[in-house]
């Protein structure tokens, strides 16, 4: 039997793939598991270059579409037809981008950042805007948090989203202001509605083209009156109301929490220690690179459940699928619709869901379903070559679990010698839904 530091290893070498990446590649979690965890911290943690990322991303077939056509003519249909394509295109444009990446961490944060700045292309309709911001999402993904602030409220999908082209000095709209400090900066409780209202004002004035995303400023439907805003009372412009916010300790702890939330625990709370250690500068790369190195990386009893997306890229990484190149895209798509998660379509500001929320008896099925599908597109020859009595063992670092219990060990022995239904059990099975 192995060693406990050996299996603390194992899981933290684990944990480093299912939630700070989407999963290994072939022979890269037993690649890991030589090296070493150290080895393998640093090597999540090498910061990407950007411009090498954004060399390798194909570029997708989302372009502003203007105005569309009256209602009921030929043009018109045509420009529906055209909408969705370009939706659905988006969608699995980013689909690849996690199942093919070199850059796990970097993409992983910027699903990470789409959660957190949930923004629907359901309200937005367009995919251009919302390509854009998940373009911004990726730039800052590891970069500064103050940085990324700015850039996301000057961002057109998000100002649609919360109504910012709505808010003027004469009709005040709060959608905005609230999230910003709710959701995106503060957290609950750390403001008041009198922070609210004043905010709202800072942030009048922004026109959005909504077919293209940009966003103009117009000084006549702008507030620039004094406001008290968390104590302080001036005139603030936009970008110095940002700059405040980011600036408070308030955020530095929020983003903490949500780092925590996300990639250890939905149910623990944040350890006092990490209220803000390693975000002094806001730097988000300090921040997470704190967490990959802490010793919760291999602590017991943090499990965390998949998510939909994460679930199935996963499987896609492992196996070498690229969602777009399934015979019928579509379908992939539909079941992730099923699972209730789809690439730029969070089903409110707060974002995804989390934990329980997955593991209801109708996503069992779901997911079930899912897996057959995703199961067809598997070349399953290369696990008939593994001896009968390897192929769990090999199975398990092929997807890089942590460990089977016996009970799922003794149901995955049964149907050894059946490559597809093996494979079924196992991705379906409480250690990789769930993981330690």
């Amino acid at each position: 039997m192995a060693t406990l530091a050996v299996d603390k290893e194992r899981l933290a070498i684990s944990r480093l793939y299912a939630r700070f990446g989407f999963g290994p590649r072939p022979g890269e979690f037993a690649e890991s598991l030589s090296r070493g965890l150290q080895s393998t911290q640093q090597s999540f943690l090498v910061k990407p270059d950007l411009a090498l990322i954004q060399s390798q991303l194909k570029v997708p077939d989302v372009e502003d579409i203007g105005p569309r056509p009256p209602a009921g003519s030929t043009a018109s249909n045509e420009y529906s037809t055209r909408l969705r394509n370009q939706n659905r295109e988006l969608a699995l444009w980013w689909l690849d981008q996690m199942a093919t990446t070199d850059f796990m961490l970097n993409e992983k944060m910027a699903w990470f950042w789409h959660g957190h700045w949930a923004t629907s292309i359901d309200k937005v309709k367009f995919a251009l805007p919302m390509y854009d911001q998940n373009q911004r999402l990726r730039t800052h993904a590891l970069g500064n948090f103050a940085t990324m602030s700015q850039e996301m409220f000057l961002d057109g999908a998000l100002q649609i989203w919360l109504d910012g082209q709505d808010n003027t000095a004469k009709a005040p709209n709060e959608n905005l202001a609230r999230e910003f400090m709710e959701l995106f900066t503060l957290g609950v409780g750390r403001y008041t509605e009198e922070d609210v209202k004043a905010l709202s004002r800072i942030f009048t004035g922004y026109v959005v083209a909504r077919t293209s995303g940009a966003l103009t400023f117009a000084p006549r439907r702008h507030d620039s009156s004094p406001v008290t805003l968390l104590g302080s009372t001036r005139s603030f412009r936009a970008a110095e109301a940002v700059e405040y916010l980011v600036d408070r300790q308030d955020c530095a702890k929020f983003i903490s929490e949500r780092i925590w939330y996300r990639f250890f625990s939905e149910s623990k709370p944040l350890p006092q220690s990490f209220a803000g250690q390693g975000f002094e500068d806001r730097n988000i790369d300090e921040l997470v690179s704190t967490f990959i190195n802490s010793p919760y990386l291999s602590e017991a009893d943090l499990p965390m459940v998949k998510s939909p997306v994460e679930w199935c890229i996963a499987i896609c990484r492992a196996f070498g699928l690229v969602p777009s190149q399934f015979s019928n895209p579509q379908t992939l798509l539909n079941h992730l619709s099923k699972m209730a998660q789809v690439p730029f379509l969070p089903p409110s500001v707060g974002g995804w869901p989390a934990g329980g929320a997955w593991l209801t008896s109708a996503s069992a099925q779901f997911r079930l379903n899912f897996s057959q599908y995703l199961i067809k597109s598997i070349d399953l020859a290369q696990l008939r070559e593994v001896p009968r009595a390897d192929r769990i063992n090999y199975l398990k670092d092929l997807l890089g679990i942590y460990q089977l219990s016996p009970r799922t060990e003794d149901a995955l022995r049964a149907v050894v010698d059946e490559p597809a239904r093996l494979i079924l059990l196992l991705v379906n099975s409480p250690e990789y839904v769930v993981g330690a």
